[in-house]
């Protein structure tokens, strides 16, 4: 029996795997991961590789073993979403996994935009109907996502369609970490964890402290939720795809991301990292000494 995690390279994949570490030997551990080359800092850490593709049914076939303990870490290839899910939930099925943990969305069952409509929750149901033992991980927003845009918002201010809408944000780390309490202990059997942050925070706030930690007064530019998609797709961004990630600021206006049960910070076992935290952390690598 091993402990597997999905999409092992990618930016939360990595975070799992290095919180599993500090809590079971690394033989316990697998990585599925499209890519060997890609992956080889992960097995030299002595986790075991395991080769296989989303999109193909035959080598997910080999990725997972009878008792295996499984991450399903919901991709991330727009449109192929669902479809991909499948083909996992339908392979660790036959395999005879003991378990299967899934990242979903902070309240998938009662969201009401296309992201949780066209991905989350037809998996969702699609592990409930496959009889699987489950552990649902339905994460809300990662505040990393926002750092990351600092340079770009400390030039052109921080726009989104959102109002006054509350984020309850939490770090990538944080949800690494709960992904591996639960992936490690008994007691998550057929359970659904709605995770967020501690303190849920408007555009407004997170402006108002990139403005005081950076000494550079930095705006909030609340746009309509056309405009932002438009934004998006000037980027270079699919316009099916900007439209859906457009939405989803509607989806924190009307409260969808607030989050504040404490569900994340119970399994972590301390406080989620603060949104101040998080920026001075985002600042201090943008501006390194």
């Amino acid at each position: 029996m091993s402990i597997v995690v999905t999409a092992a390279t990618g930016q939360l994949g990595r975070l799992v795997i290095d919180e599993l570490l500090a809590r079971v030997p690394a033989d316990q551990i697998a990585a599925v991961v499209r890519n060997a080359d890609k992956a080889a800092d992960i097995a030299a850490k002595n986790v075991e590789l395991r080769i296989a593709d989303y999109e193909d049914p035959e080598t997910l076939k080999g990725a997972f073993h009878a008792g295996d303990v499984v991450l399903l870490i919901s991709s991330s290839e727009f449109g192929r979403r669902t479809v991909q899910h499948q083909n996992v939930i339908d392979a660790v099925t036959a395999a005879g996994v003991a378990r299967l943990a899934y990242t979903s969305v902070l309240g998938a069952p009662v969201a009401e935009y296309k992201l949780a409509d066209e991905q989350h929750k037809p998996t969702e149901q699609a592990i409930l109907d496959s009889g699987l033992t489950y552990t649902l991980l339905r994460n809300g927003w990662y505040t990393d996502n926002y750092t990351a845009q600092i340079p770009l918002q400390l030039a052109h201010g921080v726009t989104a369609a959102a109002g006054q809408g509350r984020i309850g944000s939490a770090t990538r780390q944080d949800y690494a970490a709960a992904a591996a309490v639960v992936l490690t202990t008994a007691g998550h059997e057929n359970k659904a964890y709605e995770l967020s942050g501690d303190t849920a925070w408007t555009f407004t706030e997170y402006a108002a402290e990139l403005s005081k930690q950076s000494g550079t007064e930095v705006a909030y530019n609340d746009v309509p939720v056309e405009a932002l998609a438009a934004m998006f797709t000037g980027a270079g961004m699919p316009a099916e795809q900007a439209e859906v990630f457009a939405e989803t600021d509607l989806a924190i206006k009307r409260g969808h991301f607030q989050g504040g049960n404490g569900d994340l910070s119970r399994l972590i076992g301390r406080p989620t990292t603060p949104l101040a935290e998080t920026i001075a952390t985002a600042l201090r690598a943008s501006n390194p000494a």
